[in-house]
């Protein structure tokens, strides 16, 4: 058993976004275009006597039985039949993918903790199993076990992998201010309900992906919902544009952003997109292999 494991989970942008209606369950119907980036959180997990600890480096940032990796670790313990409390690892999660953003953090941890505790108690579940143990936990888990481009549908858990798509340039924007994703699908309803438009913020939609059926077109049904309580949405994505993004939207449920820009132009772009409240990253797209080899998967190791 390896003594000591290091994890760096991938972010994800939603490339497409389109709502349906509220299913009985209390979730969406929802058709998504997902994508890994290259931003990532770093998790430590170190065998070690004793109960299942998770400590956690990052504001806002839980270290109990609310944390997403200690949510996996027990539904991981529970589906190898073990009994008690999960022991026997220790774990440090460092923060790095802004809360509350749409990016997919906590997600991304949850997928990270699965993989990596597969390997650290022995249990040697397919990633199959694993993506099915991390439905339970959140409707992204188990794209982050996948990672690359993929569609997700019903409530974003069933995936069907695409054909990667070419590197892009991005800068990823965070304000100040985090949205939790039932409030943002709540203001969705909300807005339908009275019949309101949801126009994209910004014109610039189209991206080249170099996929031979043409470009993608950046199409986000939360968009509007969250820029009209939200105003700093719209104003971050029009900076974009305005320092020279090929595309810019909000991801998932927000409040991040993203651009695309030409790699020429990317790092002036980040450079003239800084304000004191804005959180403003370089980072790129990954392929489904490089965000595999993030979580140890596919290496011979995990």
């Amino acid at each position: 058993m390896s003594r000591t494991l290091v994890l760096r989970p991938c972010a994800k942008i939603n490339l497409t976004l389109r709502v349906g209606p509220r299913r009985p369950d209390g979730y969406h119907d929802v058709r998504t275009l997902l994508q890994s980036i290259a931003m990532s959180d770093r998790l430590t997990l170190t065998a070690r006597s004793g109960p299942f600890v998770v400590a956690t480096r990052g504001a806002g940032v839980p270290a109990d039985r609310t944390n997403l990796v200690w949510r996996a670790g027990e539904a991981l313990w529970r589906a190898i039949g073990r009994s008690g409390d999960p022991s026997g690892v220790h774990v440090k999660l460092d923060k790095q993918i802004p809360v509350a953003a749409g990016l997919g953090g906590g997600s991304a941890d949850a997928a990270a903790a699965l993989a990596g505790l597969n390997e650290m108690w022995g249990a040697r579940r397919a990633t199959s199993e694993l993506a099915r143990i991390g439905a339970a936990l959140g409707a992204d888990v188990p794209f982050f076990l996948r990672g690359g481009t993929a569609v997700g549908v019903g409530r974003g858990d069933e995936l069907y992998p695409v054909d990667d798509i070419r590197p892009l340039s991005l800068v990823v924007i965070k304000p100040s201010i985090g949205v939790s994703t039932a409030d943002a699908y709540g203001w969705c309803d909300e807005d339908r309900a009275r019949g309101e438009e949801a126009a994209p913020v910004a014109s610039r939609r189209d991206v080249d992906v170099g996929w031979a059926w043409g470009a993608v077109t950046l199409t986000n049904d939360l968009e509007a919902p969250v820029a009209r309580r939200h105003p700093v949405i719209a104003e971050m994505i029009q900076a974009c544009v305005r320092e020279g993004a090929v595309a810019a939207a909000m991801t998932g449920s927000g409040s991040a952003v993203f651009g695309v820009f030409a790699d020429a132009v990317v790092r002036k772009a980040q450079r003239r997109l800084q304000r004191p409240d804005w959180l403003v990253a370089l980072t790129r797209t990954c392929s489904r292999g490089e965000a595999a080899r993030h979580l140890g998967l596919g290496t011979g190791r995990l």
